[in-house]
């Protein structure tokens, strides 16, 4: 990708940039040092954080050395950038966990060994040696007032009555200004890129760089991650989508993007993938002519549960995407059936109904619901249309017993094509 600045406009990922006619320049052929920051508000990165993820990565792979900036320090205040109230202050050790906790997720995307390798750091590295009156001495008198009452998160805040903003928070974005100020100084980093909401922070810091030591930075901004809607992407009835397999699985992650809108899809994969810019065409193509195939959906899932999660979490996804529409069921735990089979009917048994001769399966499936009597369920068997597990059982007379449990306490039923139910069984051993 030689000329990284093309490919970024055509993907429809430059928002704003401080001086376009320098920056495209700057950054062909490689060599240039990029950074972006992030918030270490949890353990875990979530979906909108695959935005300046995919940027770093990108510029690295152009042949730039890139700098993932975690918050350490500027994330003990939290950036008012986007907030409409106060954010809780975490303490030292909180931050440390979270830091720890997103840096291992920052290897999927970034080589921090090969010939350009990314180079982590924590802006409480240098922010901790800090005196109050040094830091107000030494970078506060060259940063204006004015600038900081000009940013919209700051003035929107201070105009309500309700609200407000502390000091605390109207600071953020001289620490943040400075961080780019101690880069350039360090490591020779002369780009800063991050979401649009970042605009007003970039600039602060390239002024205070200016002031401070007469050199020229630059800055470039990416949109938000948004629905055609206007909604922030990663963001479901559920909750937030995560990059942690912990608080989302590997399954949940690819649902999200295989129910991405028709709307969104073209937008998603020119953001979030590194599909060539023809690929990513014939898909817009096909999904003009035939939108129920979902071919972009499903493109854009395996893209990102392989890249977020690996080959082997995005094969179980796949596999278990598949039991739905009929596939054997085997391998899972629990929480995996649970997940997959989240909006299907279920009833609760004692284990002890498994014990002995077992459960008959005319009994089960009166008791899943899916028969309303013994008859019926007869002839649900007779007709073919009884199912374990998506195992077809023939014989009215057959009984489920605990090895027929598809992980350690549900059973799945059933009925004909559609169908489903679940048994769960507890108690005992």
């Amino acid at each position: 990708m030689s000329d990284i600045f093309a490919d970024l406009a055509w993907r429809g990922l430059i928002h704003q940039t401080t001086d376009e006619q320098k920056l495209p320049e700057l950054l062909k052929g490689g060599g240039c040092t990029v950074y972006a920051g992030f918030d270490p508000s949890s353990e875990s990165l979530h979906v909108g954080s695959l935005m300046p993820l995919m940027y770093l990565r990108r510029f690295q792979k152009a042949g730039h050395r890139v700098i993932p900036l975690v918050g350490g320090a500027t994330g003990m205040i939290g950036d008012p950038s986007g907030k409409s109230e106060e954010r809780n202050l975490l303490d030292v050790d909180a931050l440390r966990r979270n830091v720890e906790g997103i840096a291992g997720q920052m290897r999927r995307f970034l080589d921090f060994d090969g010939p350009h390798a990314a180079v982590l750091l924590n802006n409480f590295d240098w922010m901790k040696d800090f005196t109050y009156l040094s830091f107000l001495r030494d970078v506060g008198k060259h940063f204006p007032v004015s600038v900081m009452m000009a940013k919209d998160s700051v003035r929107s805040r201070l105009e309500r009555d309700d609200v407000g903003i502390s000091y605390t928070e109207f600071s953020y974005m001289l620490l943040q200004a400075y961080d780019f100020v101690y880069l350039h100084e360090h490591h020779g980093c002369q780009v800063q890129v991050g979401g649009s909401d970042q605009w007003g922070n970039i600039t602060a810091g390239i002024d205070l760089a200016r002031r401070m030591k007469g050199v020229q930075l630059y800055g470039i901004t990416c949109p938000l991650l948004l629905t055609t809607t206007g909604q922030k992407m990663g963001k479901t009835e559920k909750g937030t989508v995560w990059l942690s397999a912990e608080r989302t699985s590997p399954y949940l992650f690819y649902q999200y993007w295989l129910n991405v809108a028709d709307a969104d899809a073209g937008q998603c994969l020119r953001f979030l993938t590194e599909l060539p810019r023809e690929e990513i065409e014939s898909l817009d193509k096909a999904r003009e002519a035939n939108p129920g195939k979902r071919e972009s959906q499903h493109r854009l899932a395996e893209e990102l549960t392989r890249l977020v999660h690996g080959d082997e979490s995005l094969a179980a996804a796949i596999r278990a995407s598949e039991m739905m529409f009929g596939a054997e069921i085997a391998d899972l735990d629990d929480r995996q059936l649970g997940e997959i089979f989240a909006d299907v009917p279920s009833k609760e048994l004692p284990r002890d109904r498994l014990a002995d001769e077992g459960l008959g399966l005319l009994d089960a499936f009166c008791e899943a619901g899916l028969a309303k009597s013994k008859g019926e369920a007869r002839r649900i068997v007779e007709q073919g249309g009884a199912y374990v597990n998506n195992r077809r059982r023939e014989g009215h007379e057959t009984r489920l017993t605990p090895a027929d449990l598809a992980s350690e306490t549900v059973l799945v039923l059933r009925s004909g094509k559609k169908k489903y139910a679940l048994l769960r069984f507890v108690g005992g051993d």
